[in-house]
């Protein structure tokens, strides 16, 4: 069969045509003036990815790190995944299922479990996995489900898989969702309103209770990824229920990912008890994957227990998060409606060629922090995105702000 033309240009080698979404991708990140922005992106570096990102040589005050609590390179965390490849390996070979489950599993899911405030929970091999999976799975064809516009892209897709009906409300408008509640929950037998505890684009947090009254007026589940908020919101790191001091019992669905402040890699689902047994058993992207390898299921485990005992880690991070905002506000920074309490900061610049062109002034006076744009944001709203650790000095923060307000492409 012909292949239709698309204006595809020829290339090397008889009949081969280079595919036109890829020259259009060539052409997005192409060059590295102040337009181009290929060569920020994919950047090599050694060591960890901790305050200090190091390239060619070159050391950068870095703020493209989820290293929230600074525990990725931690001397115990790191022992405990040493101890588990010599008593586990590097892989435990199977699905769970059959012969893959290790006792590290179960322990670090009731570590999970203990710590966000629900009987029971259940660790993927893949944080987007963990999304898309588990919605997909719970949800089908007959129900509705409720998005956040700018959630992220995992569930999304989950939604879509479903097969199930799906809405979505402009950004944190609850309003709106109500309104869409009103209309359409009872067209479908099952729903499910799904939000983050953090946005991380925007640094913004969702209104928990209210969600929480909505959910049980229109008799939902309700679903919140906290991707960016468990370890980093609340007095001591246990997310958005504790930021608001709500009963995580109140929410249905708790996600997060083990690779920002528990230091490791992979997902999770936390519920009751029923929750986690069904997904146990039924999951596709659980039952028909290998469990989490040994040194990431022992460094979560060693992450959690950290946190728990050396709260100072959370207070760090809450005063550094707290000194960017006030630093960046007093500057005259736009932050958008970052919330106080978030570790993801925007600096809103505009355009995206300003954008890019900030970030390379950042990076040539020794700081890392790439640009955002479309189709992340909106076209009139690329901006840097700053993550703060509990690992960064006041001075990183000020010099980093200085810079920015110095600059005449801060607007």
């Amino acid at each position: 069969m012909n292949e239709p033309d698309l204006g595809n240009k020829q290339s090397e080698g008889p009949g081969y045509r280079v595919p036109l979404y890829y020259r259009k991708l060539k052409h997005n990140i192409g060059g590295s003036g102040s337009v181009g922005a290929g060569d920020l992106f994919y950047q090599v570096f050694e060591g960890l990815n901790n305050r200090i990102a190091t390239s060619e040589g070159r050391d950068f005050i870095n703020f493209c790190s989820y290293n929230y609590l600074d525990l990725c390179g931690d001397p115990d965390v790191a022992m405990a995944a040493e101890a588990a490849i010599r008593k586990y390996g590097t892989s435990v070979s199977a699905s769970r299922i059959v012969s893959g489950e290790r006792p590290l599993h179960r322990e670090l899911e009731a570590a999970i479990a203990g710590f966000v405030g629900t009987e029971d929970s259940i660790v993927f091999v893949g944080g987007f996995s963990t999304n898309e999976d588990t919605i997909a799975h719970l949800m089908g064809e007959g129900d509705s489900i409720f998005l956040d516009e700018y959630i992220h892209k995992s569930a999304q897709l989950g939604a879509s898989m479903s097969g199930a009906k799906t809405y979505s409300f402009p950004h944190n408008d609850l309003e709106a969702l109500e309104q869409m509640l009103s209309a359409h929950r009872a067209e479908g037998k099952n729903a499910l309103i799904v939000v983050e505890g953090v946005y991380s684009m925007d640094g913004d947090i969702p209104d928990l209770p209210k969600l929480i009254e909505l959910k049980r007026r229109y008799q939902t589940l309700l679903m919140v990824d906290e991707a960016h908020s468990i370890g980093v919101l609340g007095q001591t790191g246990r997310g958005l229920s504790e930021h608001f001091g709500t009963d995580p019992g109140h929410v249905d669905i708790w996600m997060g990912t083990l690779s920002k402040s528990f230091a490791s890699c992979g997902g999770y689902i936390a519920g009751n008890a029923e929750l986690i047994e069904y997904l146990r058993y039924t999951a596709p992207g659980f039952v028909y994957s290998v469990g989490l390898a040994p040194p990431m299921a022992a460094a979560a485990l060693k992450a959690i227990q950290l946190i728990e005992a050396q709260p100072d880690r959370v207070r760090d991070l809450r005063s550094r998060v707290s000194t960017f905002h006030e630093l960046a506000l007093s500057a005259g920074l736009n932050i958008g409606d970052a919330n106080q309490a978030s570790a993801v900061i925007p600096v809103i610049i505009g355009r995206a060629d300003s954008t890019i062109a900030l970030s390379r002034v950042l990076k040539d006076n020794g700081i890392l922090a790439l640009p955002i744009g479309y189709p992340a944001v909106s076209k009139t709203k690329a901006r840097i995105r700053f993550f703060i650790s509990s690992g960064h000095t006041d001075e990183d923060i000020r010099r980093t702000v200085e810079i920015i307000a110095e600059s005449s492409i801060s607007g």
